[in-house]
């Protein structure tokens, strides 16, 4: 226990246990006393947590961990493709099948500018083990209710399953009368470019048959736009297809559900801190983010009380309010910052539900169901036990969440998904089984409790990296002083040796090398920042991946004009430091430099699509020989500057290059 708290802390407050320890040496203390055990647990009070792992347990893979180590990844690339929804011109014949395949609310949805730093911002704080953001406030998540509400689709149903397929001709021929020529194709998926420039517009004459031909290619690209929308560029998987076969049995499935599995999906993937874009029905996310928080909401040109269903388009047409400077920064500070009368736990509660068609009032219920989530392969849960304040529930401590795989599409054409998802089409099946019910008299007291340990806090440093580095040089000048002045009379030579190691690596770590360039890191961290918020701003639309920010050489040396440089590893630090020895236990180089560096690989290439990479071999670093790339920056003293308590009085630090 002792050792993975002490892992977690900073390189400063490292260093400050050191000198706690060791300033006990003079007093004849030989090993980590019970006053030092009690320093560690109030520096790990500062982290940003969680203090317990037992839920969050991807917490080094996940972005914000990135984040705290000074690993800005600017705004994610946001893919939905509904810009061109309104060139369709559908016939009275063709919006009578889209309403009778379930999608009659859907088509009316028009296109909203996409907010990529806020949705950024929430990414940030999504966890893909309980699908749910982890606000200050508690967790909060898209439920089944917010899908119906906001989108008019059907949360009740048969589950979005089926055959899968890898070439396109065939399926296409059968469904929509013609296959597209090689260029619009790959693999089992076609471009939406192409169903549009074929069938977009209907003709007068055009018999039942056509008319079908070109809704199911209508269907196909309002769902591959927009609840479907995949980071392939502007293609969609032909596997729906087979679902439109038959419009009134297309309007018996659960599109809804289908939607937020696959959103659940999108968010989990791009939480990680390897990616850079981000998929998925993101009107959904952004305009569900406008009801709850009030973060980025734009001011409305007309009067909420007229309200239209779905309620989405509450937030139609251009809004008003100051956007053009809020960048991924800003609203992570805002959302660092929340406060629970930023929040509208119940946004819904004061409409009027006559405007609300009644086979969507029936579904509700389900909003507060516990089930899995299916969409072809996308089988993700919906847990509204964890955020019952949504449903103006007393929040109860939440139950533990079941393990699920998540599983990817098969390879092989012709593969019904079915046969392989079987425990989780049954869970979808009982559904109704597990609505979640109020408790009475219950004190959410216990709840705050039990959230403030298994959360991550903060994303976002409130202590830029600048000025921890200040610190830590100050810390470092504290350590070397009562090191240089401590008398070693009476020590035996245990103690004579730790001091001496103490002496050693402190020096090593200040020393000044000739002939080498300095500069502030104050100032270099805001040209990075200038940087990156420039990034946000012009984006280029290419298909390579950007450069990552993952290498800590090309970081710091780049983008901190830092030039770093390598310290012979004459001796071992770990022994240096004279930190007592754990069994089984060895700094890493993250954990060597405070979590400050990471020694990470590049980024893998995009898969198929984002979702079907295999998340467990994703690319997080090398483990065979973390010490070869391993790196250490020289803090140059300046003698201005004695200790830590000048730090507030001058900011002279630099680094060497």
């Amino acid at each position: 226990m002792l050792r993975n708290r002490i892992s977690r802390i900073s390189l400063f407050q490292y260093l400050r246990v050191i000198y706690s320890w060791h300033t006990g040496l003079g007093l004849g203390f030989t090993k980590l006393d019970v006053t030092t055990y009690n320093n560690v647990m109030d520096y790990y009070a500062t982290n940003p947590g969680p203090i317990d792992d037992s839920i969050l347990k991807d917490q080094d893979k996940h972005v914000s961990a990135a984040v705290w180590e000074g690993q800005e990844r600017g705004a994610l690339r946001c893919h939905e493709h509904t810009s061109k929804l309104d060139r369709w011109l559908l016939t009275e014949s063709q919006i009578e099948l889209v309403k009778r395949a379930g999608f009659g609310y859907l088509r009316l949805i028009p296109a909203i500018s996409l907010d990529n730093p806020l949705i950024s911002a929430l990414v940030e704080r999504w966890r893909k083990e309980t699908n749910t953001f982890h606000t200050t406030v508690g967790e909060m998540t898209i439920t089944l209710e917010d899908v119906a509400y906001l989108l008019g689709l059907r949360i009740d149903g048969e589950p979005v399953i089926g055959v899968t397929y890898t070439t396109c001709d065939s399926v296409c021929i059968k469904y929509l009368g013609k296959a597209p020529d090689s260029g619009y194709t790959s693999g089992g998926m076609v471009k939406l470019s192409w169903l549009k420039e074929a069938f977009s517009v209907c003709p007068e004459d055009a018999s039942i048959e056509d008319v079908e031909h070109h809704t199911r290619a209508y269907l196909l690209y309002l769902v591959g736009s927009t609840i479907f929308s995949t980071t392939t560029g502007n293609k969609v998987p032909v596997m729906y297809l087979p679902l439109f076969e038959n419009f009134d049995e297309a309007g018996k499935y659960a599109w809804g559900a289908a939607a937020l599995s696959f959103l659940y999906r999108a968010l989990g993937n791009a939480s990680l801190r390897s990616q850079s874009t981000i998929s998925g029905c993101l009107t959904l996310l952004q305009c569900w983010s406008y009801y709850r928080l009030n973060v980025g909401r734009p001011k409305l040109h007309h009067d909420p009380i007229h309200e239209c269903f779905p309620f989405v388009l509450r937030w139609k047409g251009k809004q008003s309010g100051p956007t053009s400077n809020r960048d991924v920064v800003f609203y992570r500070k805002a959302l660092d910052s929340l406060k629970a009368t930023d929040v509208d736990w119940c946004p819904y509660a004061n409409i009027s539900h006559t405007i609300i068609p009644e086979s969507i009032l029936n579904q509700l219920i389900l909003g507060r169901s516990k089930t899995m989530l299916i969409c072809f392969d996308k089988a993700e849960r919906h847990l509204p036990d964890r955020c019952l304040r949504q449903f103006g529930i007393h929040q109860m401590v939440p139950e533990e969440v079941q393990h699920w795989e998540r599983k990817t599409r098969g390879v092989d054409g012709g593969v019904d998904l079915s046969g392989k998802m079987e425990a989780e089409i049954n869970e979808w099946e009982n559904r109704r089984f597990h609505i979640v019910e109020a408790e009475e008299g219950l004190d959410e007291g216990q709840y705050v409790n039990w959230y403030s340990r298994i959360t991550r806090r903060l994303v976002g440093r409130p202590i830029p990296i600048s000025s921890e580095f200040q610190r830590m040089n100050a810390a470092l000048r504290d350590i070397a002083h009562v090191a240089d002045t401590l008398s070693t009379h009476g020590m035996d030579d245990l103690q004579i040796q730790s001091v001496t190691r103490i002496r050693y690596i402190v020096h090593e770590c200040l020393r000044d090398h000739a002939g080498t360039s300095t500069v502030s890191l104050e100032n270099s961290e805001s040209e990075a920042v200038k940087k990156i918020r420039g990034k946000e701003r012009v984006r280029r639309r290419g298909t390579s991946k950007r450069r990552r920010k993952d290498d800590p050489e090309e970081f710091y040396a780049s983008s901190m004009h830092i030039q770093v440089y390598n310290v012979p590893n004459e001796v071992d630090h770990e022994q240096n430091l004279g930190l007592p020895r754990i069994p089984g236990h060895a700094l890493s180089p993250t954990q060597r430099i405070g979590g400050v560096m990471e020694n990470n690989g590049t980024n893998e290439a995009d898969q198929h699509e984002v979702e079907e990479v295999d998340e467990d071999h994703l690319s997080h670093g090398s483990e065979e020989n973390p010490c070869e790339s391993l790196t250490n920056v020289g803090v140059v003293e300046q003698p201005s500057l004695g200790t830590s308590e000048d730090v507030t009085h001058q900011n002279d630090f630099s680094v060497t290059a």
